[in-house]
């Protein structure tokens, strides 16, 4: 089933949404923070509060700091406080049928956008469109003294230096507090529809890896519970030739499927136990460590349930050129979250952290023991 979506371009600027400006108590907080070498826990939505190794400081609330301060479709930038819900975002650009197209994860309604960053989660089309990263052209953030600093811009081609707001992304809150984010957004593809195949694992895997070889306008390649999924997005006449190129059948319920898959609803994600994160190339070998497995991004990004231990989970993924980490404990889980960082790459983590947060009180340790 194909769903099309008609094209316009409408000029806005300086565009705003209902929202608040609360910059400068934010500001206050951090500096009187780093006066009395305060530990802070920065909070958002709390969507993703279970994401990186426990945090313990008084809590600093980003949600209240919210709005949509700038947005222009014919430039496809869109800029907006850290504590605007991607729910608020997402309907601003349905509006002018545009879309986020590193594809976020919410996790919960109150989901903001600081937090997306900070945490840096890409859906199922990252591999095709971009990674969250991908997308940040500027951000606004206040430093573990209390600064308020701008790096990056709102334009697409952006020469005045080394992309520090890229640091952002992913950092966990560990280098500053997000304020305000300038991202690059796409248009919707006219027509998307999804294939469905019956595949084993292993020959899933093979699959995927062919298909990702291949000139397809895939935007989303995932196996599960003997399924072969596949998305295509672009024009009708080149979703259909490609329709007609990969055989199988249509999924009838293929995007409720991909927006399960993006918000752990599937029935996969509905157990009580520890769920891994396993980022590995899409050509990676199975870690062969057992457990249940579903297979996203092509094959490059791999949930896994089992009863190893950290240690070999970590060595598994390294063995084979990628790296784990514990996304969703079952239960209270120690610190330790994320793979062992080796030098020189560690000395870099806190290098970084010592001059964007001397005293280390930006939620200290969610990354690693000094950053």
């Amino acid at each position: 089933m194909f769903t099309r979506a008609i094209y316009r371009i409408v000029i806005l600027r300086d565009f705003e949404v209902a929202g608040n400006d609360v910059s400068g108590e934010l500001i206050a907080a951090v500096n009187a923070a780093y006066q009395n070498s305060e530990q802070i826990r920065i909070r958002g939505g709390g969507t993703k509060f279970f994401y990186g190794n426990p945090v313990i400081g008084t809590t600093l609330d980003v949600s209240k700091h919210t709005g949509v301060t700038s947005y222009e479709p014919s430039e496809l930038v869109i800029t907006a406080r850290a504590g605007t819900r991607l729910s608020e975002i997402e309907k601003v650009l349905a509006e002018e049928r545009q879309i986020l197209a590193f594809e976020p994860p919410w996790f919960g309604e109150v989901a903001t956008l600081g937090g997306t960053i900070a945490c840096g989660f890409s859906g199922p089309r990252r591999p095709f469109s971009g990674s969250a990263r991908d997308f940040v052209l500027g951000i606004n953030c206040i430093n573990g003294k209390g600064e308020y600093l701008s790096f990056g811009g709102q334009v697409i081609k952006n020469v005045a230096g080394y992309d520090v707001s890229r640091l952002m992304v992913g950092g966990l809150g560990a280098l500053g507090v997000i304020c305000e984010a300038s991202l690059k957004v796409l248009p919707q593809p006219e027509v998307e529809t999804t294939r469905v195949l019956e595949l084993d694992k292993r020959t899933a895997h093979v699959e995927m890896i062919r298909l990702m070889g291949l000139p397809l306008p895939i935007s989303g390649l995932s196996h599960c519970t003997g399924l072969l999924r596949i998305r295509l997005s672009g024009t009708e006449n080149g979703v259909r030739a490609a329709t007609s190129e990969l055989g199988g059948e249509t999924d009838q319920d293929g995007a409720e499927y991909w927006q399960q898959l993006k918000e752990h609803q599937l029935n996969f994600f509905n157990r009580n136990q520890s769920l891994w994160r396993v980022s590995v190339s899409a050509t990676a070998p199975s870690l062969e460590l057992g457990g249940e497995c579903l297979l996203d991004w092509g094959g490059a990004l791999r949930w896994i349930y089992n009863d190893s231990s950290p240690e070999s989970m970590f060595d598994a993924a390294r063995r084979v050129g990628g790296h784990a980490t514990m996304f969703r404990p079952d239960s209270d889980w120690p610190a330790g979250r994320f793979a062992p960082v080796e030098e020189p790459a560690m000395g870099i983590h806190t290098r970084l952290k010592s001059a964007f947060d001397p005293k280390r009180i930006l939620n200290p340790g969610i990354l690693y023991a000094n950053c």
